[in-house]
Order: C-alpha cells, then structure tokens, then sequence
C-alpha cells in the first residue's frame, strides 16, 4: 500500500490532483481544503500523504482502485476518524472536508451541528450522528495537537489524558477554543505532561 507520495504537483483538477512521480503520473484525489493548500503550488514538488480505497461496485465486477492525498499525517489520521461516523465513508467525506481538520474537530468538540451542517453534503442528520460519534475522539484535533506527523506547541507529542479532559471542561465553561488551549499551554508549563484535570485547573484559575 501507497502511504506517501513524493513528486512534481503537474496539475490541479475539480476534486484531484496530478503528481508526477518519474516516468509516472498519479491521480490524487484530494478534500477541499487539501485542494486550497496546493494551488499555489504547480511545478512544485510536493509530499502527500496517502490512503487508498476502491470505488464501484464488486457484485458488478467494476471497483477502481484510488489514492486520497493529504499534505500532513495529521489530516490524514482526522480524516480516517472522520470516514467512521454512520453513514458518512471516503467519497462523503471528501466532499465534505471543505475547511480544516481543527476547525471541523472544534464543531464537533463544541456539538454545534449548525456548524457541520454548512459542510458540502452533510445534513442536519448526517451532523448529529457525527457528533454523536466522534465528539469524545476529536480533543487533539481540537487543540491542534498532531499524531506522528509533527508537533504544534507544548502539548503536540506529550499530552495526557487530563489535558483532554481540562479541555473539555474549559470549552463547556465557555472558554473559545484558542483561549482555551492558550490557558493549557501555560499549564503545561507549569505542570509537566501527567497532571491530573484537578490540579491543570487550579492552575488555571489560580489567579
């Protein structure tokens, strides 16, 4: 299996992207946002990060086998998560990744449905079992904290189990998503990557 992918960015189509690789040109399927970060780019060479799946129908005997590309791990760690709420799978979801991995993983942190909703074919139905699905599994994608594709702050590589939990109590405090993983950077600072969500919050409000 194709995990990444390495060549000259030759063309940018509708829904795909073309990367030559040697001899060889690749069809890349690629979401939305995917699509944004690489239109300036042509000529360029580019790493994309890949996952395959089959498109058709194997009753019929016509499956096709495609590349779905993404510029970090990370986007491509969201999306596997993403394609595994009811009723949404790959095609959906990458028609419906119109706008970052972190903000599609605060709506959901945040159960703001109306939010989901805007995405391109996703419901109000299709918003609810989303959250529904995946609402206790997004905090590091909230918080912008990667996987194994890199850091971001602080918390990136490190973070325990009572930072998601703080996180989830400062947004449910009304705290914005950016003030809130500011307050837990500067905890961090303080306390180390194993504290517990009792002491992240006295920390934090310890002023």
């Amino acid at each position: 299996m194709i995990t990444s992918i390495r060549g000259v960015l030759r063309e940018i189509l509708d829904e795909e992207v073309r990367l030559e690789v040697g001899a060889l040109e690749y069809q890349i399927l690629v979401p939305e946002f995917v699509h944004r970060q690489l239109q300036s780019r042509v000529g360029e060479e580019v790493k994309l990060f890949t996952i395959h799946y089959f498109e058709g129908n194997p009753m019929q005997g016509k499956v096709v086998p495609r590349l779905v590309g993404f510029s970090s791990a990370n986007e491509l760690e969201f999306f596997e998560l993403f394609c595994t709420a009811d009723g949404v799978g790959t095609r959906k979801a990458i028609k419906a990744l119109a706008r970052p991995p972190q903000e599609v993983a605060r709506a959901i942190q945040q159960e703001d449905g109306k939010w989901l909703s805007t995405l391109p074919g996703i419901g109000k139905a299709s918003a609810d079992k989303i959250v529904a699905a995946l609402k206790n599994k997004v905090v590091r994608f909230a918080m912008g904290v990667p996987g194994s594709g890199g850091t971001t702050g602080p918390l990136a590589a490190k973070v325990g189990k009572g930072y998601e939990e703080a996180l989830q109590a400062l947004l449910a405090l009304g705290h914005s998503p950016p003030d809130a993983r500011a307050r837990l950077d500067r905890a961090h600072t303080a306390l180390g990557d194993k504290a517990e969500i009792e002491d992240i919050l006295r920390e934090i409000y310890k002023s």
